[in-house]
């Protein structure tokens, strides 16, 4: 039951997501591709990664991380800061644009989130977060977000 449960809830943000863009389609405000936004919710994640950081992480060579990275530095969507401690390392930052891009689905996990403070004690929502913690680092170790102990 627990499983259905959460795995109800993970496709209903996607759901959701998926609803917003789709409805910017129609009014031709979108323009990333879906392996497009799965690259920028990656870089986003990783938090200004190398485009060797990019492709070892998504397992993916490094000239086709290139080539991906270059369509959304194109489009907009991402630029690359040279490194203050490296003048040969470049990071990917996400622009204001895909901020404004992303915040379709972040703005809903906010609202959702909202809704669980109004809903639930702050002892419920602590014990939440606690067990959301032991998910995310004890029992996803497969994926390390950056600042997560390993």
């Amino acid at each position: 039951m627990l499983d259905q449960v959460f795995f109800n809830v993970y496709t209903k943000f996607k759901l959701h997501f998926y609803q917003e863009i789709f409805k910017r389609f129609q009014d031709r405000e979108a323009s990333l591709t879906t392996v497009e936004t799965f690259c920028m919710e990656t870089i986003q994640a990783l938090d200004s990664p190398t485009v060797n950081e990019f492709a070892t992480f998504m397992r993916i060579s490094p000239p086709n991380a290139a080539y991906k990275v270059n369509s959304l530095i194109k489009k907009g969507y991402i630029r690359k800061v040279q490194s203050p401690e490296d003048r040969r390392e470049y990071h990917l930052e996400v622009t204001q644009k895909y901020i404004d891009y992303y915040n379709i689905s972040s703005s809903y996990l906010v609202e959702v989130m909202d809704r669980i403070k109004d809903r639930f004690t702050p002892e419920d929502c602590e014990k939440l977060e606690s067990m959301l913690r032991v998910v995310s680092r004890e029992l996803m170790p497969e994926v390390m977000l950056p600042g997560e102990e390993e």
